[in-house]
């Protein structure tokens, strides 16, 4: 009868120090990072993503002219996978992927908010055999246009190189690797390769910067431009 105390005991005490890392993880932490992190928003302007703890978090860095139709078709016709919402049942799946070291080509990627709002889509191309690794990518869609009227969507690129904790806040998180740039022009890059470009710009986005930190502590460098494609537009007849 000794044990079975013993045994409640210890499970009791996991249980408090479980609360008490979610406590501090999602609630008490995120709250001092808003502060500290307040003027960053301002330093970078506009073209920043913030996490919903309005932790700045990783900078828009592509854009692409066209419909949502087109931009659907022209993911999928370059071999991104759209990527699922936030469910318990996606959590669990995209969890035991990385556990378990199996496929999983549409897992959720974790919400970014824009102009105030969450990403309206979202691709990934898988790395290895999990989503423990993955190139992803989030869009908006804003209020702008294109010179041919289409909508204009902005987006983050950035690379999954591994599932930790945040830095900053002891959150479970994607680790992103340093170089957003090569994101940037690797999601450009297999549109073009797929033949779902007429031409490319660029605008200014974040500006240059080698110490730039994202809402899960990692650090990553760009030189601040966001290169914007431009969709084939509809057949004429």
């Amino acid at each position: 009868m000794g044990r079975l105390p013993k045994m409640r005991t210890t499970v009791g005490g996991a249980a408090m120090l479980l609360l008490a890392y979610l406590l501090a993880a999602y609630f008490l932490i995120p709250e001092v990072w808003i502060h500290h992190d307040a003027g960053r928003i301002a330093e970078f302007g506009p073209m920043v993503t913030t996490t919903e703890q309005d932790i700045p978090g990783d900078p828009i860095n592509v854009g692409l002219v066209g419909s949502k139709e087109e931009v659907l078709h022209a993911f999928a016709s370059a071999g991104w996978d759209p990527a699922d919402k936030i469910t318990l049942r996606t959590s669990a799946e995209i969890g035991l992927s990385v556990v378990l070291d199996r496929p999983d080509l549409d897992a959720p990627v974790s919400p970014l908010l824009f102009e105030g709002r969450k990403q309206d889509l979202a691709f990934e191309k898988a790395v290895g055999k999990s989503a423990d690794e993955r190139h992803h990518v989030r869009f908006w869609e804003t209020r702008s246009t294109g010179a041919d009227k289409r909508p204009l969507w902005l987006g983050s690129a950035s690379f999954d190189r591994g599932v930790g904790f945040s830095h900053d806040t002891g959150q479970i998180t994607h680790h992103i690797a340093p170089d957003v740039d090569a994101e940037r022009d690797l999601v450009i890059g297999d549109l073009q390769t797929a033949g779902q470009l007429s031409s490319t710009y660029e605008i200014p986005g974040i500006g240059a910067t080698k110490t730039g930190r994202n809402g899960g502590g990692d650090p990553y460098f760009t030189d601040g431009k966001a290169l914007i494609g431009v969709l084939h537009g509809p057949a004429t007849p």
